[in-house]
């Protein structure tokens, strides 16, 4: 019991470059505050997150991953978010059909100059995935 309580979410954060770490790092710049929880992986865009690359985190530990993206027809490659966006929506739906738990799993659109708006969707994100607490489905490592 008294492992639950001091439990802290694991969450993996993978960030655009153009735009969602760009605005990780104006929050952090101007020091709006976020929970801790994140590891965040820099990627070239979100169009490039191979789906298998979120599985694998659930599978090895992570309570929950969240993926931030520009925002539709703001992509610097032009159309790598909406591939993102379709390749998401059939992974959330396997997830689902897998049981896992809504909310674990999560997508959000962050431009470079939304530093808070940063900050607001990772306490979100935060907060869902500690309400869901530690992960049992697909993890291959126990709490």
């Amino acid at each position: 019991m008294a492992e639950t309580e001091n439990w802290e979410p694991k969450i993996v954060a993978f960030l655009c470059n153009w735009c969602s770490y760009a605005g990780a790092d104006l929050a952090g710049t101007s020091r709006i505050q976020y929970p801790p929880n994140i590891r965040v992986i820099r990627v070239p865009c979100s169009g490039r997150i191979n789906p298998f690359f979120i599985i694998a985190s659930l599978q090895h530990g992570v309570d929950g991953v969240v993926v931030c993206g520009c925002h539709p027809g703001e992509c610097h490659y032009l159309t790598g978010n909406y591939s993102a966006r379709r390749k998401f929506t059939l992974l959330k739906d396997l997830l689902e059909y897998a049981g896992l738990e809504e909310g674990r799993v999560q997508f959000s659109w962050v431009s470079a100059s939304e530093g808070a708006r940063f900050a607001r969707v990772i306490s979100e994100v935060t907060e869902k995935v500690a309400a869901l607490g530690p992960l049992e489905k697909l993890s291959k490592t126990p709490h």
